[in-house]
């Protein structure tokens, strides 16, 4: 993915409030005016030249119109002189449709990013979302057809979702192709309706280890098709950091304990279709990815050793290694 320059415009052009929303502690307490976005993407563009501007934090597509055209001008305005390569914006899917997406083409829009969140009905009313899994399939087909770049977000852990239906959602949204994914396990902001409802006893929040586990079930749906996942997890920020985060399953490096967890999970399905391994194991993995692969402080050596006591595993990453696991015994 491109270089991007954020421009949050927290809850503009939401209809509806949702359980989980708090836009102020993951963004910007207010959206910013056309002219501090000009200069937000001025002091921005020396490291980001050539990428895109994004509008994330509420409904674009659900702004007045002449406010998405002025937003969307001065984007356009860099991405004419080179500057940029494109704009991507952030909306819901019940917001789509094809008089928007020729506007947003107008204007240089490359990618669309739905808020799809869950795929199942149940849990969008749950979650006071307001709209369907169906309106997602229709947004995400006039998008793809509008040649867009699809990016669908999603979520695990919100009320009423299991572990299982979380992973359907995964399927539902890998069936409809997009171009990369987000998931964000839930969090429970302070000041919003979730932190209201967990107080209450009527949520239960996803522990860390809970929301690792929901989010490496569905970034193994995305990856068996093919599909980038973009984003794990909330973006660090100095409010999130400071204690707006009341429980779920929130870490700074929540994408990379994710990441490692499906790569433990693959050297134990290969290690169980051996013939019974015993003695000195080689793991090894392209240069890069050997902390994913030992796991934070090792957690993923240390639980292997403890469930396959009969071998000796030595972890290794290797220049120029083509497959993403390589397990071989060593004489």
């Amino acid at each position: 993915m491109s270089r991007i320059i954020p421009v949050f415009i927290p809850h503009l052009g939401c209809s509806h409030r949702c359980v989980f929303c708090d836009q102020n502690a993951i963004a910007a307490p207010r959206a910013p005016s056309v002219r501090e976005v000009r200069d937000l993407i001025c002091v921005a563009l020396p490291a980001a030249q050539g990428g895109e501007v994004a509008y994330y934090g509420g409904s674009f597509t659900a702004l007045a119109p002449t406010l998405q055209e002025d937003y969307l001008a001065i984007a356009a305005e860099f991405v004419r002189s080179g500057a940029l390569s494109g704009v991507r914006i952030s909306t819901r899917p019940d917001c789509v449709d094809g008089q928007t997406l020729a506007r947003l083409a107008r204007y240089g829009v490359c990618t669309v990013e739905l808020g799809a969140q869950s795929m199942d009905d149940s849990v969008l009313l749950r979650a006071g979302r307001g709209h369907t899994a169906d309106d997602t399939a229709r947004a995400a087909q006039l998008v793809k057809a509008g040649g867009f770049s699809l990016v669908l977000q999603t979520m695990c852990g919100l009320p009423g979702e299991t572990r299982e239906s979380a992973a359907q959602t995964a399927l539902r949204v890998a069936q409809l192709a997009p171009d990369a994914v987000r998931i964000y396990p839930v969090c429970v902001l302070r000041g919003t309706a979730l932190a209201r409802m967990t107080e209450a006893g009527e949520y239960v929040p996803l522990t860390l280890e809970q929301g690792v586990t929901y989010a490496a079930d569905m970034l193994e749906v995305f990856d068996a098709y093919g599909i980038p996942v973009i984003r794990i997890g909330l973006n660090p920020t100095d409010t999130l950091s400071g204690g707006d985060v009341l429980a779920g399953a929130y870490h700074p490096a929540l994408g990379e304990m994710v990441r490692s967890r499906v790569l433990l999970r693959r050297v134990k399905a290969r290690l169980d279709a051996m013939d019974a391994p015993q003695g000195d194991i080689c793991v090894s993995v392209p240069r890069g990815r050997l902390s994913l692969l030992l796991g934070q402080k090792r957690c993923n050596a240390e639980e292997l050793r403890q469930q396959y006591p009969g071998i000796r595993f030595s972890f290794r990453e290797q220049d120029g290694q083509a497959e993403p696991l390589n397990i071989t015994a060593e004489p």
